[in-house]
């Protein structure tokens, strides 16, 4: 009797429209996994900063890295795939002078996608030096490396173009001498041989106007009877 009626109630809820129920219970499963997958989380991400309303001719002189860590919070499943590229944090530089000024970098100046809020930014402060913009030519220092042959040694060096041109803040620029080539290996050279390489400045707020190759032709003569070094 009771084997019947477990029957009869197996038949009559379990089985009755199986398909409906297994099609329900995958549905709820998958509404339970992304509801659960959008839960919101809060992640750090480091953002470079961006200017607007830069005056004209004005440098930034500072050395201090400018980028600051945004706190963003949104769907899991949003942040899990944001790029900082996605994220905008805009320092106004409205009235800046050659000199040093202090920015504030409040919440509300850091744009980030839709639905994902901006919880805080450290730091949200940057004080930065200003210089006005400057332009000089430059000598090319050739850096010749490498080991002669046994009586040779290095008679001439030179480099085309010989001069070339840096822009940066102008303190920085005037305190240039030279601009340097990458190492060039002269190992074995007898005669002369040109070699293709590029310059630059090693300050890094200093750059090479115009980059582009640099020739460095080196001329090797017989001098004595040991191993020469450039």
């Amino acid at each position: 009797m009771m084997g019947r009626r477990l029957g009869w109630i197996f038949r009559n809820y379990v089985l009755k429209n199986l398909p409906f129920k297994v099609v329900s219970l995958a549905i709820a499963v998958m509404l339970w996994w992304a509801v659960g997958r959008d839960q919101p989380i809060e992640i750090l991400m480091t953002v470079p900063l961006e200017f607007q309303n830069a005056p004209p001719n004005l440098e930034i002189s500072s050395d201090n890295p400018l980028q600051t860590h945004v706190t963003l919070r949104g769907p899991q499943r949003l942040l899990q795939g944001l790029n900082s590229s996605e994220v905008h944090a805009v320092l106004d530089l409205q009235g800046a002078v050659p000199g040093e000024r202090t920015f504030d970098l409040p919440v509300r100046d850091i744009r980030a996608p839709r639905n994902v809020s901006v919880v805080e930014v450290v730091p949200s402060q940057f004080h930065i030096s200003f210089d006005r913009g400057a332009t000089r030519s430059v000598r090319v220092q050739p850096r010749v490396t490498g080991t002669l042959l046994s009586g040779y040694g290095i008679t001439e060096v030179s480099a085309d173009p010989a001069n070339i041109m840096i822009a940066g803040p102008e303190r920085r620029v005037d305190e240039v001498q030279a601009a340097m080539t990458d190492p060039v290996d002269a190992t074995g050279v007898v005669g002369t041989a040109t070699f293709t390489t590029h310059a630059y400045v090693p300050d890094p707020l200093v750059r090479v106007r115009t980059p582009g190759p640099i020739r460095v032709t080196v001329t090797a003569e017989k001098t004595s009877g040991q191993a020469g070094r450039p």
